[in-house]
Parts: structure tokens; sequence; C-alpha cells
């Protein structure tokens, strides 16, 4: 399985070549399932592009595509070009390891804390600044918003507090909404 390929067309929204060649290493050592598996294991919580072989990559496809709309548009936000890379990053990311380090049968309720454990993990592999990678694991860790209490009402995940988290969390909550149709010829989204 070549991971690297499913995101050729989001690596080119990061305009560093060094932060893309990050991305590229990053996504090399997600989890194998994270190219195979449905964004939501029941089907209630995505819609139907999501659903299905592959409909976590094409939620995370949609995810970015969405940032990078709103990143490119000046009157939604004040971003500094290497922040929007990061934040790109963190789209690509955010839910690299939804079932686990192993695949699970179910969503793990911590993966966005897995997921900013694994960049944490590589950040020696890696060109970013120590601000950088905890920015990058910052904005992954709080992406659920406020859905971050698991079934005993126990805070698992921070909620966005900042201009970066709440972007992050905006740009995934919108991707996993089924009043927003996007139209996909195989796992690339039609332009």
């Amino acid at each position: 399985m070549d991971k690297v390929s499913y995101f050729e067309r989001e690596y080119k929204y990061i305009k560093d070549s060094k932060k893309r060649e990050d991305i590229k290493y990053l996504v090399s050592n997600l989890p194998d399932y994270f190219f195979e598996i449905p964004a939501s294991s029941t089907g209630k919580y995505h819609p139907s592009y999501a659903l299905g072989d592959h409909g976590l990559v094409r939620h995370t496809k949609v995810a970015v595509r969405i940032g990078a709309e709103l990143l490119s548009n000046p009157g939604i936000n004040n971003f500094k070009a290497n922040e929007k890379d990061i934040i790109i990053m963190a789209l690509i990311l955010h839910d690299g390891f939804k079932c686990g380090k192993i695949k699970e049968k179910y969503t793990r309720f911590d993966h966005p804390l897995l997921s900013a454990s694994f960049v944490r993990e590589n950040k020696d592999k890696l060109s970013l600044s120590s601000n950088e990678v905890e920015l990058l694991a910052r904005v992954i860790e709080s992406h659920m918003g406020i859905w971050n209490k698991d079934f005993n009402d126990n805070e698992v995940t921070p909620v966005p507090k900042d201009k970066y988290e709440r972007f992050v969390h905006m740009c995934d909550y919108l991707a996993s909404r089924k009043v927003i149709n996007i139209i996909f010829d195989g796992n690339d989204i039609e332009n």
C-alpha cells in the first residue's frame, strides 16, 4: 500500500516544502486501517461519502479542502503562511488513529490524544520547531470540540480554546455534516 499517494492533492496546500516532506513521513507511518475504514463505524455521524471503504480518507480530504478554501480567504482568517501549513497538516492527521494504534472494532474516544502523541513521538524526525510540533499536536487534541467527554461524563480531550484549535474543529465538524454533499470521483473530490 502506497499510503503517501492518497493525499497528493492535499499536500499541495502546504507551501513549505519541508513541511510537505514532514507530512508525507507522518502519513507513511499511519496505521494501514486508516486508509481502508469508513469515517463512522455505525454510519450515524458522517455523510454518505464518508461511509464504506476508504470513507475515513474521504472525510479527511473534505476536512482539508474546507480548511484550504477558508484559509485562502483573507476576509475569514488572519493566519500566517506557516500557521496555515500546520493547520492543513493537522487536518490530514486528526483522525489518524481513530481506531487505536492497532485497529480496534470501534472508534477510540481518545483518538485525538493518540494522534497528537504520534506527532510528538516523531518530533525528532521532522523539520518542525518545538513550537510547531506543539501547535500541531494541540490542534489535533482538541479537534472533537465540545464532544470531549466519554460515556461516564469524564473529560477526555480538551475543548478548543484559541483560534487555531477552533478552526481545525470547525473544518472537521463541517466535514462530518450530512447536509454538506461532496461529490467524489473514486477517492478524489471532483472540482
